[in-house]
């Protein structure tokens, strides 16, 4: 008989996943006349029923994030049907091996083997989670881990209780979260764990909601973010090298998790607290650039004193790359097969298995499809797993918001970045609504939970269910003033001036941390025009102007502009590039290299050009609230961007939840009460932006919105989210 602990370690689906998701393929000898690389979507993307209040659009088409829309509109019923078997003969694999592991162990198959059990119902918790042959064990009862993904961080915090009380009446006994260390440590040695970043505070009232933690603490976690979740002030480095043993990134990581680790050591489920798992990185086996690295990561957490049970995530075919010694290995619902259990008992032996991402969609990127779940493929996913007493982990049960510019980008299509919703499908909408595959999840959770041999049906806590939150329609805002740009330049902080371009990385700005994220401008005088030329130096998307004059975009797939030709241009002309950066990847191995702005020369006739102004415009709450100037005009007539308007919308004395609907405006973000609520983009999919009704004040509230080009003075706001076709 097998028992052992030690930690616990979970790795989000990164939206877009260290390697795009996949599904599971025929098991060897079993899959005949079936492709060994089929795949299907990892729980089937989301068509939403017609009932919930996401988007008119209707269903999503579903694919797997390595998918384009043209690619999944060619499959069609045969694809689907081969998709269908690929997972019937998978299944009959997986229950080959299951039945294989509970003949060796003894394990029960009776329902009673399907025990919940949750921190009100453990009474002793200094033995914490274990394994025990193929069951976890909690206080002694073996126990069955339902969890679901929920980031503090993309929810206001006034709302992190009544998400955390909809995850417990739905019927799940764990919250699993992520730790972004870009925006716990966004400037070298500057922590912030206050206010909508307070992890302690989070994982404290999750306990009070009598839930368990899965924590995934990284350093580097995924999850969609602007690198993914790695502070891009490392970048700075040129040698740098992530995810990896080179000094200066450990050197980093070991300042970072001396700051974080004793912020939740005395929360572990051994001092009465409710974390009961903490995940080594995320995926490591999809990037494995160096085997000392996971035995770092752990020893990193273990000396200083995490004691919780620790886990590593991958997929199937990463498996081994990502495994560390005497540490459990989970799974991800991608390219498994029969393989893939006979892998995991070799260095593993009898197990319980854990899927710990469990993904209903894949993050949206502006410009593309809006992606969608099939729910009667989550469903049937769902039995499944139970049925074969798998653990889960639904990434996300609520997926909340990319707010501000911390959403990160995936490589596909040349760069596709996240759009600022990050609904993913979840069982909870963007807003925290129910949607209709919550209360089909809430009836299979009742229906396969029991108690504990020792606890009566009766002990089984079934919170109420939270009522839905209001929504609000305000009336139109006008945005009754302006300022260009142009006019706010001689205002701002001194630009740095540099013979060559500077990325936003390497400027000396935030005290030596360089420029994380937001605009950045360059300014150089030219005396004739020409042929200008990027050579991929532009990262992700300049807009190119003659003193005032708009000349074109160059982005990833555009690289050459011409300028208006002269033989001799009056004096000289003031040639501007305004830089955005629109995410950095969120995996894979090019993220070192992902500094943004200028990267390189730029080129005019095939010259580079040289003697640069740099303003940097990183747009900081500081910087909308206080630091532009009083040089606003009336907005008479639609003046062309870039440049800031202003209007004032006014709320009783209870806001409410709204969207803004940025009808007929082109490109830019909008701010409220200076807090950043992301980006919006009329190439879609998301047509809205949410507008938590914490962030309001009774009375006046300020907006003001930075467009890029052009506006149309009124804003405009409904009570549904739009998030596209």
């Amino acid at each position: 008989m097998q028992t052992w602990g030690g930690g616990l370690r979970r790795r989000p689906v990164q939206g877009w996943g260290s390697k795009p998701r996949a599904g599971v393929r025929p098991p060897g000898e079993l899959g005949a006349g079936l492709s060994p690389s089929a795949d299907f979507p990892a729980r089937g993307p989301p068509c939403r029923p017609a009932p919930r209040p996401r988007s008119p659009a209707g269903p999503r088409s579903a694919r797997t994030l390595r998918s384009t829309p043209q690619r999944e509109e060619k499959r069609g019923p045969h694809g689907r049907m081969q998709t269908l078997l690929v997972r019937l003969v998978a299944l009959l694999g997986l229950m080959s091996r299951l039945l294989e592991t509970s003949a060796l162990t003894g394990a029960p198959w009776g329902r009673a083997s399907r025990v919940f059990l949750s921190p009100s119902q453990v009474k002793d918790r200094r033995l914490g989670l274990k394994v025990k042959d193929s069951n976890f064990t909690l206080g002694g009862f073996p126990s069955l881990i339902l969890a679901g993904t929920i980031h503090y961080f993309r929810v206001p915090k006034e709302y992190w209780r009544d998400r955390l009380l909809k995850l417990k009446a739905c019927g799940f006994n764990t919250v699993t979260t992520h730790v972004p260390w870009n925006l716990h440590e966004p400037r070298r040695g500057q922590f912030q764990f206050t206010g909508n970043l307070d992890l302690a505070v989070f994982i404290s009232m999750a306990l009070e909601v009598d839930l368990w933690v899965i924590l995934c603490p990284g350093p580097y976690i995924g999850s969609d973010l602007d690198l993914g979740g790695l502070p891009s002030w490392l970048l700075r480095d040129p040698k740098m090298k992530l995810r990896t043993t080179y000094k200066g990134f450990t050197k980093a990581v070991n300042h970072y998790f001396d700051e974080l680790i004793p912020r939740i050591v005395s929360l572990q489920v051994q001092e009465d607290g409710p974390i009961i798992a903490v995940q080594l990185e995320n995926e490591y086996g999809s990037y494995h650039m160096d085997k000392k690295y996971m035995p770092y990561v752990k020893k990193a957490l273990v000396t200083r004193g995490v004691k919780t049970l620790l886990m590593t995530a991958d997929t199937g075919q990463d498996l081994t790359g990502g495994h560390v010694k005497n540490v459990l290995a989970t799974l991800h619902l991608r390219s498994i097969n029969k393989a893939t259990y006979e892998t995991l008992s070799s260095f593993q032996g009898p197990s319980p298995v854990l899927m710990t991402v469990y993904t209903a969609s894949a993050p949206d990127g502006w410009g593309a499809l809006r992606h969608s779940l099939d729910p009667h493929l989550v469903m049937r996913d769902a039995r499944e797993m139970l049925a074969f007493r798998f653990s889960l982990n639904f990434y996300m049960f609520h997926g909340g918001t990319n707010f501000g510019f911390m959403g990160g980008s995936a490589p596909l299509h040349n760069y596709l970045s996240t759009v600022t919703s990050y609904d993913y499908g979840a069982l909870l909408t963007e807003d925290g609504d129910y949607t209709p595959e919550y209360v089909t999840f809430q009836e299979l959770f009742r229906s396969v939970t029991v108690p504990s041999h020792n606890l009566s049906p009766n002990e089984v806590h079934r919170p109420p269910q939270p009522e839905s939150r209001p929504r609000v329609v305000y009336k139109p805002v006008a945005a009754t003033y302006y300022m260009s740009l142009w006019d706010a330049l001689p205002y701002l902080d001194e630009p740095t001036l540099s013979a060559k371009p500077v990325s936003m990385e390497k400027l000396s700005v935030n005290q030596g941390s360089g420029q994380s994220s937001g605009y950045i401008l360059y300014e150089t005088a030219i005396s004739s025009g020409g042929l200008l030329t990027s050579r991929g130096h532009v990262q992700d998307r300049g807009q190119v102007f003659l003193d005032n004059l708009y000349i074109g975009v160059l982005d990833h797939a555009s690289t050459e502009l011409t300028l208006p030709r002269r033989s001799d241009y009056e004096g000289s002309q003031m040639l501007r590039i305004l830089v955005e950066n629109q995410g950095r990847l969120a995996y894979g191995p090019d993220i070192n290299k992902e500094r943004k702005g200028l990267t390189g020369d730029i080129y005019l006739n095939k010259s580079p050009l040289r003697k640069f102004k740099i303003y940097s415009l990183e747009m900081k709450p500081k910087f909308i609230q206080r630091d532009l100037p009083n040089i606003w005009k009336p907005a008479l007539f639609q003046p062309r961007g870039p440049a800031f308007f202003l209007g004032l919308l006014r709320v009783g004395d209870h806001p409410r939840d709204t969207f803004i609907k940025m009808q007929d405006w082109t490109k830019g973000v909008i701010f409220i009460n200076g807090q950043n609520l992301g980006r919006y983009w009329n190439i879609g999919p998301q047509e809205t932006l949410y507008l938590p009704g914490p962030w309001l004040q009774p009375g006046a509230n300020e907006i003001v919105v930075f467009e890029e080009w052009k506006s149309a003075l009124v804003i405009q706001f409904t009570d549904s989210p739009q998030l596209g076709y």
